[in-house]
């Protein structure tokens, strides 16, 4: 929430939620994802990005088309304005890493720090008696 916060009102100059702005960022890092692999990467229950998706379709960021191989699956794909978002959202990282007032190492580290937590947490049954 924090850093939805911090990135709220240029966030909000660009006319997307924070949400909206990490299914950029799947994209962004890889254009033509499937909705499972967008969640995947995000976290997320592919239930939840549907969605978002949809939305960012309306709103012309992106398109949805069903793949061909495996009608099963979504294809998400950015729009030239999804693409062009890329570019004057740069600035919104810079804000991150001034918010919190450390390096960009340290950032990296602290973000596979909360990703490996994450990962063994997700991992974990109560069952376990390790």
């Amino acid at each position: 929430m924090a850093i939805s916060r911090a990135y709220k009102p240029l966030l909000d100059a660009l006319g997307i939620t924070y949400p909206q702005y990490l299914v950029l960022n799947a994209l962004w890092e890889s254009d033509g994802r499937t909705v499972g692999e967008i969640a995947g990467r995000l976290g997320l229950d592919s239930s939840n990005v549907t969605p978002l998706v949809k939305r960012m379709e309306r709103l012309g960021l992106l398109s949805r088309r069903r793949n061909p191989e495996d009608e099963r699956q979504v294809v998400v794909s950015l729009s030239d304005e999804g693409r062009a978002l890329q570019e004057r959202s740069a600035c919104l990282g810079q804000r991150l890493f001034e918010a919190a007032g450390m390096g960009v190492a340290q950032l990296v580290q602290l973000n596979r720090d909360v990703q490996g937590f994450r990962d063994a947490v997700a991992g974990w049954s109560p069952d376990r008696s390790d």
